[in-house]
């Protein structure tokens, strides 16, 4: 350890923090850790004999409860809103609002979530989504739609859902610029494997989801984008998705496997991701633990799916251009019972997962690491690490936040 690192000279003091207790980070628990943290980066983690002593001295304190943990901030790659709004209004201010409430919960890095919708106001929300992307609140766009299935559109708009149109999809990007990361196709539309190819070239991680293909479809369009990914980012993570795992697609049976078998064998291999929404809604606990039993956790991406009623009362909210009731906290569409989205946190799911029976560990992991390393950000955030963006999450012996920093800066305290 340089100690350097932790010394600064007079002239250029600033306001650091000190945390000290168990780090949960890449799968592993490290007990009586000490985390360091100048500006916005963290500039030490280790055992506190290590750590120099002058800075220890002069940063601010947090506590870490008893029984508590300091987590990476988490990372959330499937995301519609929060808080009262939806990121499918395309509405600037109204999204900012739901962006400070996801950071304050603990997602310190998130995409946001478009659902299918005309094209017109599928630009409009891409046009007022990324000025959110230019200051750096949010890490860019998903797309879910509209190339789906209409058999397996849930709570999408069927009356929107079409097959692969280039033309509308040069449409998008042009107006998206850049900040569209992820986008949700089904694999058995006519010329699918083209508008892989398109995705690819422009850096956006094809998501395979709401669709009825079978197994067979499902594992030729993923292999076929997993060995285009390789060829356009040889040196890089990337490797397709999966969107919400089971929700979305057939069920698998063992006479007609379906896409869930084809998933489940290639993320195995560790040539995918899944998304998995373990909210105790959308999956049974017994449907996660195994799903990271059967494919370890690094393959496995935890996301929430939630739409605007995340954070607030029972209700009747909007989800695009659908009508959503919310009751228990669980939303569904008003006129056909469909689930549609969530109403969880990302740390509510990871502490639904860990109830499943999945270690802290592994859990912690597939919402942080594994979706950063999707973003191509692995190497600045997603772990807590020397050098890394100080984003920080400390929960109480019952995973429920307690504080919350990003990017150095104090977010929330309970």
């Amino acid at each position: 350890m340089d100690a350097n690192l932790l010394k600064q000279p007079e002239s250029a003091k600033s306001t650091g923090y000190v945390l000290q207790g168990t780090v949960i980070t890449d799968g592993s628990v490290h007990p009586g850790n000490v985390v360091a943290v100048r500006d916005d980066r963290i500039v030490y983690v280790g055992p506190p004999d290590d750590c120099d002593a002058s800075y220890l001295e002069e940063a601010t304190p947090v506590t870490v409860p008893e029984g508590g943990a300091i987590l990476p901030g988490l990372v959330d790659v499937h995301c519609h809103g929060a808080a009262g709004a939806e990121f499918p209004s395309g509405n600037t201010d109204a999204s900012r609002a739901a962006v400070d409430f996801l950071h304050d919960s603990g997602t310190t890095t998130l995409l946001a979530s478009l659902v299918t919708a005309s094209d017109s106001n599928l630009i409009r929300a891409i046009r007022g989504l990324r000025p959110l992307a230019a200051e750096g609140l949010i890490d860019g766009l998903h797309l879910e739609g509209p190339f789906l299935s209409r058999a397996r559109c849930g709570a999408q708009n069927p009356l929107w859902l079409r097959d692969p149109d280039f033309e509308l999809l040069d449409e998008l990007l042009q107006a998206a610029d850049g900040t569209i990361k992820s986008m949700t196709y089904a694999p058995e539309l006519p010329r699918a494997d083209e508008l892989l190819k398109t995705l690819i070239a422009h850096g956006i991680t094809p998501s395979l989801g709401h669709t009825d293909c079978t197994a067979e479809v499902a594992a030729n369009s993923l292999e076929t984008a997993e060995s285009a990914m390789k060829n356009v980012y040889p040196m890089g993570q990337a490797r397709p998705t999966v969107t919400h795992l089971f929700n979305g697609m057939a069920p698998m049976h063992h006479r007609l496997l379906g896409p869930v078998g084809a998933c489940l064998r290639l993320a195995n291999e560790g040539r995918i991701a899944v998304e998995l929404i373990a909210d105790g809604v959308h999956l049974d606990a017994q449907t996660v633990l195994m799903t990271f039993g059967l494919v370890g956790a690094a393959n496995v991406l935890l996301v929430t799916d939630s739409m605007a009623a995340t954070g607030l009362p029972d209700g009747d909210y909007e989800l695009g251009p659908s009508q959503v009731s919310v009751q228990r906290g669980v939303a569904r569409l008003r006129d056909g019972g469909s689930l549609a989205g969530g109403t969880a946190t990302l740390l509510d799911v990871v502490r639904h997962t860990i109830a499943a029976g999945v270690s802290p560990g592994d859990a912690v992991l597939a919402a942080t690491a594994v979706p950063a390393r999707m973003l191509g950000a692995g190497a600045d955030i997603g772990s807590v690490k020397r050098g890394m963006r100080a984003d920080l999450v400390v929960v109480d012996a019952g995973f429920r936040p307690h504080t919350v920093m990003r990017a150095g800066v104090i977010r929330a305290r309970e």
